[in-house]
């Protein structure tokens, strides 16, 4: 597929699970993606040397997004060397799991830091040049956490949840230069993170969903391959579940 030929695309936490995924899907669709990590180089090159076999284009884009002065000082290489930001997909995100009553301001922080904060900051340093081009999709990885919460979550489905509330706001900010801002929200999906789950654990979790089973990080790349495609132009403000049916709401 072409749909994204000459494009440049940056996804955040690129090198693993989700984020590779998406990666190789939308550098399979003619973009040039860009690939960021923070401190995983061999995940982050393999993800570059699976675009490349397939006959894809991409980089590798070292920072913390949580980092406003290094977000910047990236955004602007990455403009300087590649040309300016047409897709941005706000996929890095950690965990800090814990019960509230004993949870660490620290761990409180460093969640809200990157999965909330982080796609604030990727999102305002590549706005200027879509705005500029009058054309731009920016894609928020949420959760379906963000939607049900989770006990020992609270963090995380703070974080996940204010995601939604950032989208729905930069929609309406930058409709009218033609830049759709929408989310993704996956379910439980397999991972590095989820596989570390017992057996006992996962039983539990696919009782919970309709469908039965854990999602494929391909089911949500290609979510995000939809909503990066010009398909999708009438399309913003917007979450699509992808979670076999464990949350059915708006």
């Amino acid at each position: 597929m072409t749909l994204l030929n000459d494009k440049i695309v940056l996804v955040t936490g690129g090198s693993r699970g989700i984020g590779q995924n998406v990666c190789v899907r939308l550098a399979g669709m003619g973009a040039t993606v860009g690939i960021n990590y923070v401190s995983n180089s061999t995940a982050a090159e393999e993800t570059l040397s699976c675009i490349q076999e397939n006959g894809g284009k991409g980089f590798l884009s070292c920072f913390d997004v949580s980092d406003s002065s290094a977000v910047q000082e990236a955004v602007k290489d990455i403009t300087s060397t590649h040309g300016s930001v047409d897709v941005l997909v706000n996929n890095a995100g950690i965990t800090r799991d814990g019960l509230m009553a004993r949870m660490k301001d620290s761990d409180w922080d460093s969640v809200l830091n990157t999965n909330l904060k982080g796609a604030f900051t990727c999102s305002k340093a590549v706005m200027k040049g879509m705005m500029k081009n009058r054309w731009g999709r920016i894609i928020n990885i949420t959760s379906v956490i963000g939607f049900l919460g989770n006990a020992g979550q609270v963090n995380y489905a703070a974080a996940k949840a204010g995601l939604v509330g950032l989208t729905k706001s930069m929609a309406r900010e930058l409709a009218g230069r033609s830049i759709t801002v929408n989310c993704v929200a996956p379910g439980y999906i397999i991972t590095d993170m989820t596989s570390e789950l017992s057996e006992e654990i996962q039983d539990a979790i696919k009782a919970q969903i309709p469908l039965g089973t854990l999602g494929q990080p391909e089911d949500v790349a290609a979510a995000v391959a939809f909503l990066a495609s010009p398909d999708s132009g009438y399309m913003t403000g917007q979450t699509l579940h992808v979670n076999g049916g464990m949350y059915m709401g708006n």
